[in-house]
């Protein structure tokens, strides 16, 4: 069997640094090769009509190029803390006067190089929110976004969703060129799309290719639905429009399929049905409202061939729709009375025949909207209202809870202090105002050993800490610490407070 494997648009750059370009760039060519180039043909003029039968993309792709910008991200590199022992100092301890510690392994500071990758975004308003992809700005520390006409601007991040791999970040100005937003429900198989994006830093390059799969599923992300197209995209074009014939948006470049790392022949783009909800919670709320159902399946294809596998004979009376495997407990689903071996077959007046189109049907509603079901249960088909829930299974809107709403500013331990305090890791709270820390009872000095099991030993574990914490069902951080004195004390912090 042919081994096919994903790869995400532009994170290898963001993994392996600037010379990830030209690496994906000599992996497509061949030693001693020179470029080819085509001979040069005259333009055709914008007012000569296109060929009868065929379609003609010049409007749409000069409308789009405008809206997509160049996106170039720094993330900064880490400082740690190693330690290190002096080969020496065993001979001849602290002979030099440095203050050494005659064999002792010292502890020193190492910082790791800057990351630097680039991609691409869409300008969706004309006050400057852009959207592009989750894994393109999700660790950035500095972002530069280039326009079209080569003005240059500084963004920063609204909010970031990985479960769709979208972000919406803001630049200051304003008039700019937005795109219209198309409906990605309306595409047919077959139809003309263009990719625009910026591959291997080729900046407002476009693509053409047709829609070639609908509701693609690749188990990349929690939620997807992807529009395949073979529109050629390679790395750098993440975040880049998917346009049809009107120069209208309806997708999000994000994945390409591939052995090499390069375009071999298709491209996925997470729909504007997807993007449109996620978007508006992010410029809402700073994080995504997500409904939930609370089933757990597969496509009922799939269901039978595997129980054919097994030498079974299945009759579901139905070979379209979604298999439930599993009701997770105080759900909606388990409310409204699903069980396992119903086949959802409708969600709110929608035929779905797949999870993909499922996932994606759900993900465009919010914790408690009330929609119908339709599924079959044995031979006889059955309708419902289901009122969707959140992950913490209640309808109540969710706020995600930042770093400055904890209210401290934290720095690891010193070396003194650990020695002091018979303690090998920490991170000291050096600074304290009103927040949910405050609120707790923490204080300056206070030394943080522990989140939720998790030791804090620098301060992105505490900021993934609290970025689990949101995300979780119970939104709880219990704290481990101890004060100055070496009293050791916990905190509970509840988010949702």
């Amino acid at each position: 069997m042919k081994q096919t494997t994903k790869n995400w648009i532009g994170a290898v750059a963001l993994v392996l640094g600037s010379s990830a370009v030209t690496g994906a760039v000599v992996r497509g060519t061949t030693s001693g090769s020179q470029p080819v180039m085509s001979e040069p043909t005259p333009a055709m003029s914008a007012s000569v009509a296109a060929p009868a039968g065929l379609v003609d993309l010049t409007s749409a792709a000069e409308t789009a190029v405008g809206s997509v910008v160049y996106i170039k991200v720094t993330q900064t590199g880490k400082t740690q803390r190693v330690q290190v022992q002096d080969p020496f100092s065993d001979f001849f301890g602290d002979f030099f006067g440095f203050g050494g510690r005659g064999g002792q392994p010292q502890q020193r500071e190492f910082k790791q190089p800057d990351r630097h990758a680039a991609g691409s975004g869409v300008i969706i308003s004309a006050d400057g929110y852009i959207v592009t992809n989750n894994h393109v700005v999700g660790e950035a520390d500095e972002i530069e976004v280039k326009l079209n006409d080569n003005r240059e601007f500084k963004g920063r991040i609204i909010g970031c969703d990985g479960t769709t791999d979208l972000a919406l970040i803001k630049i200051d100005a304003k008039d700019l060129p937005a795109i219209k937003i198309g409906n990605s429900d309306d595409l047919k198989l077959g139809q003309w799309v263009l990719a625009v994006g910026n591959p291997f830093n080729l900046t407002s390059t476009v693509t053409a290719g047709i829609v070639s799969a609908k509701a693609r599923s690749l188990g990349a992300n929690g939620i997807e639905s992807f529009i395949q197209t073979d529109a050629a995209i390679n790395s750098g074009n993440s975040g880049g429009a998917l346009v049809n014939d009107k120069g209208e948006l309806v997708g999000i470049n994000a994945m390409l399929y591939s052995q090499t790392g390069s375009y071999s022949g298709y491209g996925f783009a997470i729909p504007t049905s997807i993007m449109n909800k996620v978007v508006a919670d992010l410029k809402v709320y700073g994080t995504v409202q997500r409904a939930i159902l609370g089933v757990q399946g597969m496509d009922v294809t799939n269901w039978i061939d595997s129980e054919k596998a097994k030498g079974n004979d299945p009759d579901l009376d139905v070979v379209e729709g979604i298999y439930i495997d599993k009701v997770t407990d105080a759900s909606a689903a388990e409310e409204a009375g699903l069980m396992k071996g119903d086949v959802v077959t409708e969600f709110d007046g929608k035929k779905v025949t797949k999870m993909s189109e499922l996932q994606e049907a759900i993900a465009q509603h919010r914790p408690g909207d009330k929609v119908s079901l339709t599924y079959k249960r044995g031979k006889k088909e059955h309708k419902i209202n289901v009122t969707l829930r959140n992950t913490q299974g209640t309808t109540k809107v969710m706020e995600e809870v930042d770093l400055d709403q904890m209210g401290v500013s934290l720095k690891p331990v010193s070396e003194e202090d650990m020695k002091a305090l018979g303690i090998n890791y920490g991170l000291v709270i050096n600074a304290i105002r009103n927040g949910k820390m405050k609120q707790a009872g923490a204080g300056k000095g206070t030394i943080i050993l522990q989140v939720n099991d998790q030791k804090m030993q620098t301060t992105e574990d505490w900021a993934e800490a609290v970025k689990s914490a949101n995300q979780s069902t119970d939104r709880t951080l219990w704290i481990k610490a101890i004060t100055p004195s070496g009293r050791k004390v916990s905190f509970v912090i509840e988010l949702d407070e």
